[in-house]
């Protein structure tokens, strides 16, 4: 990190303003060799100033540059940022004549990889970044601010001081046990506290499924027989005429998908081929893809002919998507009914007329209830939401648990210390406490360039 690097922060194309970052050790240094205008080494940190660069005596653009001082950055470097106009020519000139003065073309995320290295913020802190660039509701941005402010890490921080209380007693009972004011660690005393630990931990991992509804949304897969309303109710979801709807089975035979957005939680619809026995090679594909969905899905809307007999088919579907989250639509209500409903459970039964939006508004509301989306809205989100995180300390609950059958089975205190130990560090991977270089080249590769 003894270079400078720089690279274009602002999406490229036609603009008002793009914005060019350079942070180093020589940021000021080799922006002031390109600059007409205040020698910018002698300049107040934080400050902006009028100019223009130039290429020898040759004018690239009028620009505003910004001067920021080491330490108090992003990078905690010496950061400079050039406000040219949003031209891609211009844009790239003035990169080039930065790059051909002595910078380097930043790696994708190195603004904010150099941040975490320099102590600026921890890895959550460096996550939440690029989850806020990427939010696209309230509730998302809201999560990424309490993760940047550090509020997620101070979940993990308590946990790991939990444990050095714990860890600490134990190495002063085996290194110093003539000691007379220090607690003596017994199975009775450390018991209650790695229950307190476990049910600590079980509470985050719980608490962080409301974080990834917010941050990936709730993948919700439409299914059913042909013909029963599937690309309608698609349609009515999302007010719009994105599927086909014909009164031809089989109509659709691909995945057709849109978005909508309930309580700040956005749902992703996927309308699928109706589901059936077919010789119909393309169809046949469709059905595949129905059911692969199937699986992958967080919500199933089960999509029903109010007007036709129950079949062995339907409860064949229904057979694999009860033990998921899923609601029972009786489409078709204004016809006479057909249908024995006391097959399905009644709290999972919404009565609709797609072909008049009837029920629209109770189905939105019994999705709410079953995500209890409403407490989430309402809820401060300060939630684990990586998927990196949150794998991190599963494996931390299952090592705690050993922990609790070695104390059941007598295994002596400096062994334990030693299992102990190793969850603690494991729990630092989480904010980036423990790392490697490894980890940090592949999390930082998906930021964007100039981030």
């Amino acid at each position: 990190m003894n270079d400078t690097i720089c690279a274009i922060s602002t999406a490229q194309g036609v603009g008002a303003i793009a914005i060019i970052r350079v942070s180093g050790i020589d940021a000021i240094k080799i922006v002031n060799k390109i600059f007409k205008g205040k020698d910018l080494t002698k300049v107040k940190s934080h400050t902006i100033n009028y100019g223009h660069i130039v290429d020898k005596k040759k004018t690239i653009d009028e620009v505003l540059i910004s001067v920021m001082k080491s330490p108090k950055t992003f990078t905690s470097e010496d950061t400079v940022e050039i406000n040219t106009h949003g031209g891609i020519a211009p844009t790239n000139q003035v990169l080039e004549l930065l790059l051909t003065n002595g910078c380097r073309l930043a790696e994708p995320g190195e603004f904010t990889k150099r941040a975490f290295l320099n102590g600026r913020i921890d890895l959550l802190e460096a996550e939440a970044v690029m989850d806020k660039i990427n939010a696209q509701t309230e509730k998302q941005n809201e999560m990424a601010n309490n993760q940047i402010k550090g509020k997620v890490s101070k979940l993990i921080d308590d946990l790991r001081d939990d444990m050095v209380q714990i860890i600490s007693n134990i190495n002063v009972n085996i290194d110093y046990p003539e000691y007379d004011d220090v607690d003596i660690i017994t199975n009775d005393i450390l018991v209650p506290k790695i229950k307190k630990l476990k049910e600590k931990i079980i509470k985050i991992i719980e608490e962080s499924k409301n974080g990834e509804i917010i941050k990936n949304g709730i993948t919700t897969c439409i299914v059913g027989e042909p013909n029963v309303g599937k690309s309608s109710l698609l349609n009515a979801l999302l007010d719009e005429n994105k599927a086909i709807v014909t009164d031809i089975a089989g109509t659709t035979r691909d995945i057709v998908e849109g978005r909508i957005i309930i309580d700040g939680i956005p749902l992703n619809i996927i309308d699928t081929a109706g589901i059936r026995k077919t010789n119909n090679i393309i169809e046949s594909i469709g059905v595949e893809k129905s059911k692969e969905m199937l699986n992958k899905a967080d919500l199933v809307l089960l999509v029903l002919n109010n007007n036709s007999k129950l079949t062995k088919d339907i409860k064949e579907l229904y057979n694999k998507i009860k033990n998921k989250n899923h609601i029972i639509i009786v489409n078709k209500i204004d016809l006479e009914n057909k249908l024995d409903l006391n097959y399905f459970p009644q709290n999972h039964i919404i009565k609709m007329s797609l072909k008049t939006k009837r029920g629209i508004n109770k189905l939105k509301e019994k999705i709410k209830e079953e995500f209890n989306l409403e407490k989430i809205e309402t809820e401060d989100p300060t939630y684990l939401s990586n998927t990196r995180s949150i794998a991190i300390l599963k494996n931390c609950l299952k090592s705690i648990k050993d922990v609790e059958a070695s104390i059941k089975n007598d295994i002596p205190i400096d062994m334990l210390e030693i299992d102990i130990t190793n969850i603690w560090q494991e729990l630092g991977k989480i904010n980036g406490k423990y790392y490697d270089e490894e980890l940090l080249d592949e999390m930082f590769s998906r930021f964007c360039l100039g981030k």
